[in-house]
């Protein structure tokens, strides 16, 4: 698939809208509890449904992915999102606003076990276009903060949700305008190359899950947790909203473009090679951000970030390289609803947690987490080889 060709085009700002619909509330939290006379912390818990939605969704959307048709489910997906997106907007208290971001969450979640398999169904450097469809979900987050801090400052927290409401709507008629339907879907489809071992591939997955429980849990604590914190340890350096929104965006923005550099990598060199550093550097990057305050703390968020979002790729490039197209989708949602089921915990926790041990526990915890990772990412079978088409054959000979 061209990566200028209209489906790759939607299918990229369908993951940055992914995203930015997840993390609106983080953006737009202290805001919306000011309006319900509530403090922060205690309003966080109310978003954890919509991210066990987003992960425990991901199962069935992966198989109706597969069985019914991609095309199909990525349509569901864009109008889902607008129209729960509006539902948030006019909710008129706490009750409806925890139903509307759970069914919020629940369409989020057909978009990884959906859109990154149809992405890469005939890519020719699938380790690239993973990295360029991560730097368009990650502009996403940036977007939720840049955006949301604008429109909470000038035209309060509900704007914040319906003007991507409509930008997903118009989305969903351009994919059924646009999108070629599928002759047959994925399931039915010839499978391609050799089959992986079974041991092989079950080693496979428990490290690609461990990894993306470990994995989701800290992207969940700093891309729900970094704006707060932002606010709390740069206090009297920059306190203004919109510019603490734009600093954040400004960071996510730059860590983006990681993604690009591992898709690259990844196309090259073996995966366990590339993969096994950027988990690693994180640990001492958390550790330092635990203590750092004012500008030398913005330093440290940029730089842990580069590494949360470099190491983002890596398991849909397992999963590409290990599982056969007609069931990436259904290998895909099982993972996600174990990953995401498991890394929702955050978003309960985060208020709770800072509110009682601080920021510098959350961070060496992460640290903590991190170091796990590295742990599961050096089981992976040592003789993995780059994602290059003329290697993935070679890839599943050599497991």
């Amino acid at each position: 698939m061209s990566k200028a060709s209209p489906t790759a085009l939607l299918l990229n700002v369908g993951h940055a809208l992914d995203h930015l619909f997840l993390l609106i509330f983080a953006s737009a939290v202290s805001a919306m509890a000011a309006e319900w006379g509530m403090a922060w912390p205690d309003l966080m818990p109310y978003a954890t449904g919509a991210f066990v939605a987003f992960g425990l969704g991901s199962l069935p959307a992966g198989r109706l992915g597969d069985l019914w048709g991609r095309r199909r489910m990525m349509v569901v997906f864009f109008a889902g999102l607008g129209a729960s997106g509006l539902l948030i907007t006019f909710a008129p208290g706490l009750r409806s606003l925890t139903v509307a971001l759970t069914l919020m969450g629940v369409f989020a979640s057909i978009y990884h076990p959906v859109g990154i398999p149809m992405l890469v169904e005939r890519s020719s450097r699938p380790g690239f276009t993973i990295g360029l469809n991560g730097l368009a979900g990650n502009l996403g987050i940036a977007a939720a903060a840049a955006l949301t801090g604008f429109l909470v400052q000038h035209f309060g927290w509900r704007a914040a949700f319906a003007v991507p409401s409509v930008a997903a709507l118009v989305c969903a008629g351009l994919f059924v305008t646009l999108v070629p339907h599928e002759d047959v879907p994925p399931a039915m489809r010839t499978k391609v190359g050799r089959p992986v071992p079974a041991s092989v591939l079950a080693r496979v997955f428990l490290v690609v899950t461990l990894a993306s429980v470990s994995g989701g849990l800290i992207f969940n604590f700093t891309t729900n947790g970094n704006g707060q914190l932002l606010a709390e340890r740069m206090r009297g350096v920059v306190e203004d909203p919109a510019a603490l929104g734009a600093l954040l965006a400004l960071v996510y923005t730059l860590a983006s473009f990681a993604q690009l550099v591992v898709g690259k990598l990844i196309d090259r060199f073996p995966l366990k090679r590339v993969y096994l550093p950027v988990v690693a550097a994180q640990v001492p990057l958390f550790l330092l951000a635990s203590r750092a305050t004012g500008w030398w703390l913005y330093a440290a968020v940029a730089l842990f970030m580069v590494f949360v979002f470099g190491a983002i790729p890596f398991i849909d490039a397992l999963i590409v390289q290990y599982v056969d197209d007609h069931m990436r989708s259904r290998v895909a949602g099982s993972r996600l609803a174990v990953s995401f089921g498991v890394s929702s915990l955050a978003v309960y926790l985060l208020g709770p947690m800072v509110k009682t041990a601080g920021f510098s526990a959350l961070l060496s915890s992460l640290a903590v987490i991190a170091g796990c990772t590295v742990l599961f990412v050096a089981l992976l079978p040592g003789g993995d080889t780059a994602l290059a088409p003329a290697r993935l054959e070679e890839a599943r000979s050599a497991a």
